[in-house]
C-alpha cells in the first residue's frame, strides 16, 4: 500500500464528532495523522460521515451455514426446544464439515461482516480435528482455514484456538457430537504457538485462546492452559463462554456450590484480558465484580434471543463501569445495528421505559453510548489497536452512505440515533481495513466468487 490522505466532512473521534477532519494513513495501514477544521486540499473526499469501525468480538463462522436450520419443532417431540437441543442440530451439522468448506462459509461470513460494518472478527474455534475425531497432519489446520478467509476477504481477525476437554461441570465425559472440538492443553497451546510463530508480523491477526466454557475445562487445566499462553504472550487475550443458561447455573452450584461467574472470580481472578461471553446470568454481586475486574463481557443479543437465554444485567453492569462490546456469534444476524438495537430493546421490554441505557445528560445520545462503547470493549477483547479514528490505531473505518433515507438531512448528533433505531437499510457505503478498501458503494470487491464457492458448500451440506 501506498500512503493515502483522507477528508471527511465529519467523522466520529475520540472525544466525539469532529468536521473536516483529514485522515492520513501510513503505508503500513495505520492512522499516522489526524487534523481537524482542515480544508480538502488534495485529500480524497469520503461520500460520508465516517465511524471507526466496529469489531465484531465472537464468532463461529462455521455456523453461518446452518443459520435457519434449527428452527422448526420436530414431528413427534414435545415442544420444549431450548439452547440444549439447538446444540444437537449443531453438533450433527458440524460432523462432516471440511477444512475447504469451513473456509468457504467463513469467507462469506466475513464478506457480510465488512458489508455491515464488522471490521474485525474474534473467531472462537473450536473445531479442530477431522470427522472421527483425528488430528489433521497439520495441527492448526482449521485455524489456519479461517485465518486465511479473513486474508482473503480483509477483515481483520484474532483467533482463539478453542480448549475442549470435557462435556460437563467436574471432568464429566464428552459425548459423540464433540470429538472434533477436543484437545489437552498441551495441543491447544501447541495450536497457538505455530499459528503465533505464523502470523507473528501482521499485524492483521492476533492469536488469543479460549477456555470453551468452565463445563469443558477443570481448574487444572484452565490453569495451565493460560499459564502456558502466558508464557508465549503476556497480553495475549483469553476469551470463555460462561453463565449463558439457567441449567449452566444449576449444573455450577451442584458441582462447586458457586454460582460459574463467582466461581471464576473465586479462583482465576479474570483482567483486562479477559471476554467473558454471555454472562447472561449474574447475581448482583458477581455483576459488579466482573465490571470491577476490567474483564469485557461479550454481548450476542441477537443469538441470546435466538437461543432463549435471556437478558444480561446491562443496566447494573453499566452503572458499575463494566467494559462491553458485541458479537454475531452464530450468525443469525450479521449486523452491528441489530446487535445494539436489541442491547436496548431487551431492557425497554423487560422494563417498560426508553433510552435506558443512554447515560447521564439531559440531551444525551443514545446511540453514540452504544456505538462508542462497543468499539472500545471489542477492540480491548481482540486485543488489537482498533476501535478509533486514533493516530497509531488500525485504519478500519466506515463511511455512511447519506443516500440512506433515515440518515438523509440528519443532525450529526443524531447520526448514530438514526442509523440504530430508525430503519433496517444497511446504511455502511464503503469500508476501509488496515489502510485497503475492501467495500465499496456497498460492495465487496470479491463478493462474488466468495458467494459462488458459499453456494457450492451449501448444495453439498444440504443434498
Amino acid at each position: 500500500m501506498t500512503r493515502q490522505t483522507l477528508f471527511a466532512a465529519n467523522a466520529l473521534l475520540p472525544d466525539g464528532w469532529a468536521e473536516n477532519v483529514r485522515l492520513e494513513v501510513d503505508a503500513d495501514g495505520n492512522l499516522d495523522q489526524i487534523t481537524r477544521g482542515a480544508a480538502v486540499a488534495d485529500a480524497t473526499r469520503l461520500a460520508g460521515a465516517v465511524l471507526p469501525g466496529m469489531p465484531n468480538l465472537h464468532s463461529h463462522a462455521f455456523q453461518r451455514a446452518m443459520a435457519g436450520l434449527a428452527e422448526h419443532v420436530a414431528p413427534g417431540s414435545s415442544g420444549d426446544d431450548s439452547f440444549w437441543t439447538w446444540r444437537e442440530v449443531m453438533y450433527r451439522f458440524v460432523g462432516a464439515l471440511t477444512p475447504e468448506q469451513v473456509q468457504a462459509i467463513a469467507a462469506q461470513l466475513y464478506v457480510e461482516m465488512l458489508k455491515a460494518g464488522y471490521t474485525a472478527v474474534g473467531e472462537f474455534h473450536y473445531l479442530h480435528h477431522g470427522p472421527d475425531g483425528s488430528p489433521y497432519d497439520d495441527i492448526a489446520e482449521m485455524s489456519r482455514r479461517t485465518i486465511a478467509a479473513a486474508g482473503t476477504t480483509g477483515i481483520g481477525i484474532t483467533q482463539l484456538p478453542v480448549l475442549y476437554g470435557y462435556g460437563g461441570f467436574g471432568a464429566q465425559k464428552t459425548g459423540e457430537g464433540q470429538r472434533r472440538f477436543l484437545n489437552d492443553p498441551n495441543h491447544l497451546l501447541r495450536i497457538v504457538e505455530v499459528l503465533k510463530d505464523s502470523h507473528e508480523d501482521d499485524p492483521q491477526v492476533r492469536i488469543g485462546l479460549a477456555p470453551h466454557s468452565l463445563r469443558a475445562v477443570t481448574l487444572e487445566t484452565l490453569d495451565e492452559v493460560v499459564a502456558g499462553l502466558t508464557g508465549l504472550d503476556p497480553a495475549a487475550p483469553i476469551h470463555l463462554h460462561i453463565a449463558e443458561q439457567v441449567k449452566e447455573v444449576e449444573d455450577c452450584l451442584a458441582w462447586s456450590g458457586r454460582r460459574p461467574v463467582e466461581w471464576l472470580l473465586e479462583n482465576h481472578a479474570p483482567d483486562r484480558r479477559w471476554c467473558l461471553i454471555h454472562a447472561t446470568h449474574m447475581s448482583e454481586a458477581e455483576t459488579k465484580g466482573l465490571a470491577a475486574s476490567g474483564a469485557v463481557a461479550g454481548l450476542c443479543p441477537t443469538t441470546e434471543a435466538n437461543l432463549g437465554d435471556g437478558l444480561f444485567p446491562a443496566v447494573d453492569f453499566l452503572a458499575a463501569g463494566g467494559a462491553w462490546g458485541i458479537g454475531s456469534d452464530s450468525h443469525i444476524s450479521v449486523s452491528p445495528v441489530e446487535e445494539l438495537r436489541w442491547f436496548e430493546y431487551g431492557e425497554r421490554l423487560a422494563r417498560r421505559k426508553r433510552n435506558v441505557l443512554a447515560g447521564e445528560g439531559a440531551d444525551a445520545s443514545l446511540g453514540h453510548r452504544l456505538y462508542s462503547d462497543a468499539l472500545a470493549g471489542g477492540a480491548q477483547a481482540l486485543g488489537r489497536p482498533i476501535g478509533a479514528l486514533q493516530v497509531g490505531r488500525r485504519a478500519d473505518l466506515v463511511v455512511l452512505d447519506p443516500a440512506v433515507p433515515a440518515l438523509s438531512e440528519m443532525p450529526v448528533e443524531r447520526l448514530l440515533d438514526a442509523m440504530i433505531f430508525a430503519g433496517n437499510r444497511n446504511p455502511v457505503r464503503d469500508v476501509m481495513v488496515g489502510g485497503d478498501w475492501v467495500v465499496c458503494e456497498g460492495s465487496h470487491r470479491d463478493e462474488r466468487k466468495v458467494l459462488e464457492d458459499y453456494r457450492a458448500v451449501l448444495r453439498t451440506l444440504l443434498s
